[in-house]
């Protein structure tokens, strides 16, 4: 065998990671596929899914009850800026109006999904640390049913 057949190529860089913290969404609006359980729920249920995600995060879980008095609905538009401000996600306001009225499912079962994945991260990373993760480590895993 010729020394070229033996021929390695070396990765000189490294593919990008969609790891969380990134500054993006873990998951792109249209993949629900990556939660079909949530899907599924939200596809037979919204309000009610609406309202267990709205609870997960610790704020009232009626609030999502409001979307349906206006033609933006604020709940929704308030639970995407709170998720983005929390783990620096970037967008801006108008991003999260336009999801929220425009594609009203899709955007809480991004929301849901972004939840499951940053807690199921946080408790990963602090395993081994003394912080202690309150707010969300009951959705590590598992469906928000």
């Amino acid at each position: 065998m010729a020394n070229s057949a033996m021929h390695r190529q070396v990765v000189q860089v490294q593919p990008e990671s969609t790891a969380v913290g990134s500054g993006q969404w873990s998951t792109g609006l249209c993949e629900c596929y990556k939660d079909v359980g949530d899907c599924c729920f939200a596809l037979c249920c919204l309000p009610v899914f609406t309202c267990k995600v709205t609870s997960a995060v610790g704020a009232c879980p009626c609030l999502p009850l409001l979307d349906c008095i206006g033609c933006v609905p604020p709940a929704s538009l308030a639970m995407r800026a709170s998720v983005r401000e929390r783990y620096g996600i970037k967008g801006s306001v108008w991003s999260d109006c336009l999801y929220g009225c425009c594609c009203y499912p899709l955007s809480w079962l991004q929301i849901s999904r972004e939840l499951k994945r940053r807690a199921a991260s946080h408790a990963a990373s602090s395993s081994s640390s003394s912080v202690r993760y309150t707010a969300l480590t009951s959705l590590q895993g598992a469906h928000l049913v």
